[in-house]
């Protein structure tokens, strides 16, 4: 049966009405009909076409029997003879080929059910059965499973039935495999439910369901993890659906997963980088921060975090707007606020601050005009407005200032004038200014200043008198200078400077009186008395006076002389000893004479003289003990002329200790232990 003889939609309840029987029955020759409806062998079309053959030949007749007569041909014996012996072999070919020719396969579209028998209802299943769909195999199990229990063929029915069932599960399977998992269980379910393939599907579906439901909660889980941004944790979950025992899964899913993750992650670090910037907390950096967060999609799982972070940038600007408003620089903070996106949603803290601000601008113009003008602006800002009451403290703190300025330039048209009754004048009409007024401070601040300058002109003349006196730089002038300087008091403004003079011609004075002991003891020191030169400079050094430190400084240079000069004996008297450990101790304390010294010139001949005889009574003990000879030899300090041999001598040394190497055997070529027979 091929392909051609099953229509691509045909219905197994299709039965052909009686009349429909009866009318096809009678169009046909007997015997040509058979009994399920399907024609027999032979075709209905060839039959018409032989009998109409013989209808012409009755009506044309022969020749011989018109004429009565028989024809030439006819009585040829050769011509019998062919006849005879072409028409039985024909008969018997034909007779033949009807034998073995097969009857065709019944048209299953056509049949009429009710009345087919189960032969044929299982060949024309198994044909829809082996078009592999699934309308098709629910149509071949409908076709036989009502077939009786009892039937001959219900073995290979029931055979028949189960592997369409899985057929039908397979195909399901495939469906879920792409992803369609509703369709699949539809599929499924379609299996009718009293075949023994039932249990298979409520096992399929629950095995289905499982493996689905594994995979949601993989990714929704890792979906949560983006929005957490644990970028890793993501990774991991997403390799866990490649485990997953569905292709939807492992393919479609995975590589939607694989690319959530890394635009998420590319968002992410978007974010980190425009938080970063926001740290640094300048403007420009806090407006790239803001873009870049503006950015990020809708899509994106960090969208929700990247719009919660720029009104915290805004507010940032803000910030650093109300420190400029605070360092009193109006101008910068009020163009700071400018900038601020809208997108921040700060619209209405932005015009507050602007309000506020550009009242406080007006207010610091420091004029009754201005401080009028900024009470007019703060009191148009509405009352439910987050800052009306500091608009109201302002404007209470801008009246009483309105009355401070007033003091305050009066005060500064009396100071002007430059006396010292105006200046006390000045100050005396600044005290009418509250101390906790807001002009308070800036009064006292004008009238310290005023004050000083009536100091200075009031206590002026004694300095430049006293610096006059000091002019010859006597003992006797300078302190006559000093107690003209005293006579300004502490707490004045020229105090401090009256001071700084008083210690300067103090010095001079103490330098007069102390120099000549001072320079007595040095001369002691010269001529090489260095414990008395100690001691006649120990008393202008513990003195404190002027040149107390510069004593101090003689006293220990020359004790470092007395060290020096200890140590140089001490070495030589050890070195007499001639002994490698002598001549390395004698070399110790000959080096701790200080370099600047003069003993110097003496000790470096006599430290290098030293180590070449520690080099030589090395070599000398070389000749019995190598290792006696390498550790006298260094003894020989770094820096002396006889280190480097030193150095070579040891290296030169421990080769002569290292063992020489074991020689190794020679090789010999293996005899051959095979016996001319085996070669």
């Amino acid at each position: 049966m091929t392909e051609r003889d099953i229509p691509e939609s045909w219905s197994s309840a299709r039965a052909t009405e009686p009349d429909e029987i009866t009318r096809l029955s009678r169009s046909l020759p007997i015997g040509e009909t058979h009994v399920s409806g399907v024609p027999a062998n032979g075709s209905t079309s060839k039959s018409m076409k032989r009998r109409k053959k013989r209808n012409s030949d009755n009506e044309l007749g022969t020749p011989s029997t018109q004429n009565g007569k028989m024809p030439n041909w006819m009585k040829s014996w050769v011509l019998w003879t062919v006849l005879l012996a072409l028409v039985p072999g024909s008969i018997g070919f034909i007779s033949m080929a009807m034998l073995l020719k097969l009857p065709s396969a019944p048209n299953c579209p056509s049949i009429f059910w009710p009345l087919a028998s189960a032969s044929v209802r299982l060949h024309c299943a198994q044909l829809a059965a082996s078009k592999d769909t699934v309308n098709d195999l629910l149509q071949a199990i409908a076709l036989v499973k009502q077939l009786p229990e009892n039937h001959p063929l219900r073995g290979e029915i029931n055979r028949n039935l189960e592997e369409w069932s899985r057929s039908i599960l397979q195909l399901a399977d495939q469906s879920f495999q792409s992803g369609k998992l509703d369709e699949a269980i539809a599929t499924a379910r379609k299996i009718p439910q009293d075949l023994s393939a039932d249990k298979l599907v409520d096992e399929q579906i629950s095995k289905w369901q499982s493996i689905w439901s594994k995979g949601e909660n993989i990714y929704q889980t890792a979906e949560e993890e983006l929005r957490q941004q644990h970028w890793q944790s993501a990774f991991m979950l997403a390799a866990k659906l490649v485990r997953v025992d569905n292709k939807y899964w492992q393919t479609a899913k995975y590589d939607q997963l694989n690319r959530l993750i890394v635009s998420a992650r590319e968002d992410g670090e978007k974010l980190a980088k425009a938080n970063g910037l926001a740290e640094d907390s300048g403007v420009d950096n806090l407006l790239k921060a803001i873009k870049i967060a503006e950015s990020i999609g809708q899509d994106s799982y960090v969208y929700q975090k990247a719009q919660a972070t720029i009104p915290v940038f805004g507010r940032k600007m803000l910030a650093l707007a109300q420190k400029k408003l605070d360092g009193r620089d109006a101008d910068e903070a009020l163009e700071i606020v400018g900038k601020i996106p809208a997108t921040t949603g700060l619209k209405l803290e932005i015009e507050d601050f602007t309000a506020i601000a550009d009242a406080q601008r007006n207010a610091w113009i420091g004029t009754v005009s201005g401080l009028e003008t900024a009470i007019a602006q703060a009191q148009q800002i509405d009352p439910s407005r987050p800052v009306y009451d500091k608009a109201q403290k302002l404007i209470a703190r801008w009246q009483l200032e309105i009355e401070d300025v007033a003091n305050l330039d009066k005060a500064r048209t009396l100071a002007s004038q430059g006396t010292v009754s105006d200046l006390n004048a000045a100050i005396a009409q600044a005290r009418l200014i509250p101390v906790n007024n807001p002009r308070g401070s800036e009064a006292r601040q004008e009238m310290g200043r005023w004050r000083a300058q009536a100091e200075t002109i009031e206590d002026k003349p004694y300095l430049e008198r006293a610096e006059q006196i000091s002019f010859i730089e006597d003992v006797n002038s300078l302190q006559a200078a000093i107690a003209e300087a005293s006579q300004i008091r502490n707490g004045r403004a020229l105090y401090p400077e009256a001071r700084r003079k008083i210690r300067t011609w103090t010095a001079k004075i103490q330098r007069i009186q102390d120099q000549p002991y001072l320079d007595q003891a040095r001369d002691i020191a010269r001529t090489g008395d260095l414990a008395s030169a100690i001691k006649a400079a120990e008393q202008i050094a513990s003195s404190g006076r002027a040149l107390s430190g510069e004593a101090q400084a003689s006293i220990d240079d020359w004790r470092g002389q007395i060290r020096a000069r200890e140590n140089w004996r001490k070495a030589r008297e050890v070195a007499l000893a001639g002994t490698p450990e002598a001549l390395s101790e004698a070399i110790q304390l000959a080096d701790r004479v200080p370099s600047r010294s003069l003993l110097r010139n003496d000790v470096n001949p006599a430290i290098d003289q030293w180590s070449q005889q520690i080099l030589d009574i090395a070599r000398s003990l070389s000749e019995s003990d190598i290792t006696q000879g390498i550790e006298t030899a260094k003894l020989v300090p770094q820096g002396s002329a006889a280190y480097s041999a030193a150095r070579e001598q040891i290296r030169n040394w421990r080769e002569l200790l290292k063992p020489e190497p074991e020689p190794e055997p020679e090789q010999f070529p293996q005899e051959s232990t095979t016996t001319p027979e085996q070669q």
